[in-house]
C-alpha cells in the first residue's frame, strides 16, 4: 500500500531528504504566493492557524497554485497505486517553513487522505511536528 510523506520546511534549511532511499518526489516552492510573514498580526502564527489560512485564501492565489499541485500529484500517486509502488514524497517549501508551506503540506495531505485513503506522514520540520494520517 502507498504510503506519501509530506513535508513543509525553510528553503533557508535546505530541502528535506527521502529517507525511503528511493530518491527522488515532488519538491513545490511556495514562495511565489502572497506571505503573511510579512505581516505583523500573522508573525508568532503558522499555516495551522485559522488567521494565516483566512489570509491566504482570501485572494484565492494559493488555492491556484494547490489546484495544479493536486493535479500533477493526483496524477503520479495514481500511477504509484497501479505499480503497487510504497512510497513517495512531496515538500513544500516557503521562506521560513512557517506559513505558506505549512498550509499546503496541510491542504495536500487532506486531499490525498480523502480522495485516495492512502497513509500520510506530515511533518513541518521547522515547526517539529510530525504526524500520521
Amino acid at each position: 500500500m502507498l504510503s506519501v510523506t509530506i513535508y513543509s520546511f525553510s528553503f533557508k534549511k535546505g530541502i528535506p531528504s527521502d529517507d525511503s532511499g528511493n530518491g527522488g518526489g515532488y519538491v513545490f516552492d511556495c514562495r511565489s504566493t502572497h506571505n503573511p510573514g510579512k505581516y505583523e498580526e500573522y508573525k508568532t502564527l503558522t499555516g495551522l492557524d485559522q488567521p494565516v489560512i483566512d489570509f491566504l485564501e482570501k485572494d484565492g492565489e494559493i488555492l491556484t497554485f494547490l489546484e495544479s499541485v493536486d493535479k500533477l500529484v493526483d496524477h503520479h500517486v495514481e500511477r504509484f497505486i497501479e505499480r503497487d509502488f510504497e512510497h513517495m514524497q512531496v515538500a513544500f517549501g516557503c521562506t521560513g517553513g512557517q506559513h505558506r508551506s505549512v498550509y499546503c503540506a496541510e491542504h495536500l495531505a487532506q486531499h490525498l487522505k480523502e480522495k485516495y485513503g492512502v497513509t500520510i506522514r506530515l511533518i513541518h520540520r521547522e515547526r517539529g511536528i510530525s504526524k500520521t494520517l
